[in-house]
């Protein structure tokens, strides 16, 4: 996966931008799945009636809540830094909406030997970066060369541990060496490539925070052109991209750590692209019709799903009898459909509906606060002193839940549950945190329990996250170890064969449900906001993705 995802790392991203969250990174799949998304009409603008005349120029206005954590993906695990280096940057493929690679610097897919342990990648010559230099097979060795240095300790690592080498076979053909067969190598493909001839200097321990981080050159569509932390940054198109300059000639992102804030920039014209939170949506949806400025298109499918995660290096959480009383405690499907104004699907596992390795079949805990009391009960939970809260052996079942300061509707759900578990004796001290600090805190595995969310991408096989391994090099945060779901992830990554591949996952999902180490809550759908007289995004796409075939029209 990509976390994005983080881990078998592959590409997890945190979610954490406007309703969609902000991206930590994301798991991908080989696989290939349609997501779960509607094509619906846009709002609040006209029915096109007949051709439109392109305009050249123009310029996006969006928003984050926090900055970007900066533009080398194999340390930036956020949504918002995903998005700000897919600007400036190439890769060797990207993902399509059915989690599909697709060559970017790459030509062709990927060629494997017979034993699956070599993987041979084409690339094309006409690429540079936009200080002119070209983009050759020795930036990519280069590139591939850095996570799997000894003193990468990023997030990564774990995305990469199959690689034992890369190796340039010519000028524009780069050979991966495995140490097994890998089928997870697609989570592997979706990093910016990197320019040696400014990097080659930089040890890889100091990467992280070099001025590269933050004044990046790529070969991407856009160029970096100022970025005021905790304002604003700015994106000027690079003239010279291989795959055509873009129409739009700006993107700015601001960063206004209020979703309400956001909603009332859009409406001011302040910022004309961005997600709409489900609690502004109705006020939206007239600003929409009244206004005829802007146009939205709802229900886009996600690879994220939100979840309750607990620390189980905390005794509060470590059986998981308790962790399952915990879910069943919490209405889920009303925080969906009073909280997310039905935007949202509920989920029981890690694997997002979107997904072609989706399965429901997974042990459920429905909503039952009477059965949860019971178990609690049972695990030796009562409330001895009459004071309405739980306790055991001394210690009260009391804890902090944090989330991420500026997100209406996550701080909203927290107070829900805040409510719906202290019906069943369990007191919560929810806590709002800046963006940035809240990253530092999840990553950090400084919290006892977190409302947050995972956006995945590419391979399914969720290494990055569940794997034991993940703990140090990983983004498994809250240190959950199961050996049975270590092997069969082990196993899903040395297997190739599609179906004997979706049956491994499954029970690594059922599993995972069973010891319910979250507690799943659903996966959103997103509600886009453009103005109404832009064309060329893709209704299946949320956020900038693809904005260089984006135009504006007359």
């Amino acid at each position: 996966m990509l976390f994005k995802k983080i881990g078998k790392a592959g590409n997890i991203a945190l979610a954490t931008l406007m309703s969609t969250a902000l991206l930590l990174s994301a798991c991908t799949s080989g696989g290939g799945g349609t997501p779960a998304t509607s094509e619906k009409p846009a709002d609040g603008a006209a029915a096109s009636s007949g051709k439109k005349e392109k305009v050249d120029g123009g310029e996006i206005n969006t928003a984050y809540l926090a900055d970007p954590q900066g533009f080398i993906r194999f340390w930036a695990t956020t949504t918002t830094s995903s998005e700000v280096i897919e600007l400036v940057f190439s890769s060797l493929y990207d993902f399509n909406d059915k989690q599909e690679i697709v060559p970017d610097l790459a030509v062709g897919q990927p060629e494997f030997s017979q034993d699956k342990m070599e993987m041979t990648i084409k690339i094309r010559n006409d690429a540079k970066f936009s200080d002119g230099k070209p983009v050759t097979a020795d930036d990519v060795v280069f590139t591939y060369n850095i996570p799997i240095n000894p003193d990468y300790k990023g997030p990564r690592k774990g995305t990469f541990e199959k690689l034992a080498k890369i190796e340039k076979t010519d000028d524009t053909t780069v050979k991966f060496t495995f140490r097994e067969p890998h089928a997870g190598y697609i989570d592997m493909l979706v990093y910016n490539i990197l320019p040696q001839h400014l990097l080659k200097d930089v040890a890889v321990k100091d990467m992280e925070k070099s001025n590269f981080a933050k004044q990046p050159i790529g070969s991407g569509p856009y160029k970096l052109e100022e970025w005021k932390q905790g304002q604003y940054l700015r994106f000027v198109r690079n003239d010279s991209y291989f795959g055509g300059k873009p129409a739009i000639e700006k993107v700015t992102a601001k960063i206004v750590p209020d979703a309400n804030a956001t909603m009332a920039q859009l409406q001011a014209g302040e910022i004309n692209v961005v997600a709409v939170p489900a609690d502004n949506l109705q006020a939206i949806e007239q600003y929409a019709k009244t206004s005829g400025k802007i146009k939205l298109q709802k229900g886009i499918g996600t690879g994220i799903y939100m979840f309750a995660a607990w620390n189980l290096t905390n005794p509060l959480f470590q059986d998981k009898s308790v962790r399952q009383a915990l879910t069943m405690a919490m209405d889920r499907q009303g925080i969906v459909d009073n909280i997310v104004e039905g935007q949202g699907k509920l989920v029981h596992s890690q694997t997002s509906p979107s997904y072609w390795s989706f399965t429901d079949n997974v042990p459920k805990f429905p909503y039952d606060p009477e059965k949860a009391k019971k178990i609690l009960a049972d695990a030796g939970w009562k409330d001895t002193d009459g004071d309405g809260i739980l306790e055991k052996n001394g210690q009260k079942f009391e804890f902090e839940m944090q989330t991420i300061q500026g997100n209406k509707v996550r701080e909203k759900a927290l107070t829900v549950i805040q409510q719906q578990l202290r019906k069943v004796g369990i007191s919560v001290q929810p806590r709002i945190v800046e963006g940035s600090a809240f990253t530092k805190n999840w990553m950090g595995k400084n919290f006892v329990a977190i409302f947050h969310a995972w956006s995945i991408s590419g391979d399914p096989n969720p290494q990055g996250i569940w794997h034991s391994t993940a703990m140090e090099t990983g983004s498994n945060y809250i240190s959950y170890k199961n050996p049975e779901v270590d092997k069969l992830i082990d196993e899903d990554l040395k297997t190739f064969d599609m179906n004997k591949r979706k049956e491994l996952l499954a029970k690594i999902d059922a599993l995972i449900a069973e010891d319910q180490p979250y507690t799943f809550l659903y996966s959103p759908t997103v509600t886009m906001a453009y103005p109404a007289n832009l064309e060329g995004f893709n209704p299946n796409r949320d956020a900038l993705k693809e904005v260089e075939k984006w135009y504006f029209t007359k």
